[in-house]
């Protein structure tokens, strides 16, 4: 591993999240002031996506934007970058309120999510129709909102930011596609399984808010290339840190069970491996992956399977090599020192993340 301790947020995070932060709140707050004019019913689901946007997250894809519209010139009082900041949160509320909707995920950052505590509230006395229909649908409205919101805070970008906006979006939606399909079928090759964490994750997680953070200049055909050299790696680094912490993190970091992602049966490159090398006894184990009702002891049989075949190690070996990759690539990056300290630090986070 490269270095720092695993749960320590970097300054270059800390420095761009409180601003942001600030922005949602701003935002949110006028929508809600706005929309209770019309209707007091509408406070509910405002106030269930204020919470949702303002109370978790780590802030990173504003934090890429930010660094590198810095190291193209920007300044960080600019409000170009600070608003793209904030839509990047509202587009990952959107991405991850529908997942949890797709997936059947009972928890998200320690809480219920959107779509059971909508699930439960129908359960009052006299409401008519399916609580679980009733529950994804206010879920899935919710999210759409968010997307619009963070649609709106985009429209002041020129021409080739909002470009990259919107071919961020459709990656994003091209990589859940074959996330879900993936999930059906059961199993999925491993340049398969890589290839979904690209899009569905790594690309939109790091590389685009690079390629952002540029393009707010009018400066993206100068860095795209040596950003995407950067950024492309350690998207991918964060991907597979996020396959090790959905089968073996600590459930009071992640905010969500332990194993969910072998309840749900990711299509992971960190399966995959297991997969391929595992002996004909364990693949009757790891057959058990994408059912549901998987307890603590089944969910503890086979992260030894995973841990046996090698394929834990040789992910976490692939996760350092690619953050060694990235930061050696900005070497190449004609930025100033603070930007490149900054995205040297966030690499590191990514490398070693426990949550």
């Amino acid at each position: 591993m490269t270095g720092s301790a695993p749960s320590e947020v970097p300054p270059a995070l800390a420095v761009v999240a409180a601003p942001v932060e600030a922005r949602l709140r701003e935002v949110l707050a006028a929508e809600s002031a706005r929309w209770i004019e019309v209707d007091p019913d509408l406070a509910q689901p405002l106030d269930v996506l204020t919470r949702f946007v303002l109370t978790g997250g780590k802030r990173l894809r504003p934090a890429f934007c930010h660094w590198a519209f810095i190291g193209a010139g920007g300044t960080a009082e600019d409000r170009a970058v600070l608003d793209t900041g904030a839509a990047f949160e509202l587009l990952h509320a959107f991405a991850l309120i529908h997942d949890d909707v797709m997936d059947g995920s009972a928890r998200r950052r320690g809480e219920p999510t959107v779509h059971m505590s909508f699930e439960e509230i129908h359960d009052a006395p006299e409401w008519q129709g399916e609580a679980r229909r009733f529950g994804e649908g206010i879920a899935i409205l919710i999210g759409d909102l968010a997307e619009v919101f963070a649609d709106r805070l985009m429209t002041g970008a020129g021409s080739e930011a909002f470009g990259i906006w919107n071919e961020l979006k459709i990656e994003l939606n091209i990589g859940q596609y074959l996330d879900v399909l993936g999930t059906a079928r059961g199993s999925v090759n491993l340049e398969t399984a890589r290839r979904i964490a690209q899009y569905k994750s790594g690309k939109y997680t790091i590389e685009r808010p690079l390629h952002l953070g540029a393009a707010l200049l009018g400066r993206l055909d100068e860095f795209l290339i040596p950003l995407s050299r950067y950024g492309s790696p350690l998207g991918e680094a964060f991907q597979l840190r996020d396959d090790i912490l959905g089968t073996f993190g600590d459930s009071s970091l992640t905010g969500k069970p332990v194993g969910d992602d072998l309840r749900e049966g990711k299509p992971t490159p960190l399966l995959s491996i297991a997969t391929q090398r595992a002996t004909p006894q364990q693949r009757v184990v790891l057959r058990s992956i994408g059912t549901p009702s998987l307890g603590p002891d089944d969910i503890n049989e086979l992260q030894v399977i995973l841990e046996e075949t090698g394929a834990r190690a040789e992910i976490e070996s692939d996760i350092s090599s690619l953050t060694a990759q990235a930061i050696s690539a900005l070497d190449d990056i004609a930025f100033d020192v603070e930007p490149l300290d900054a995205l040297r630090d966030l690499a590191i986070y990514v490398e070693n993340r426990d949550r």
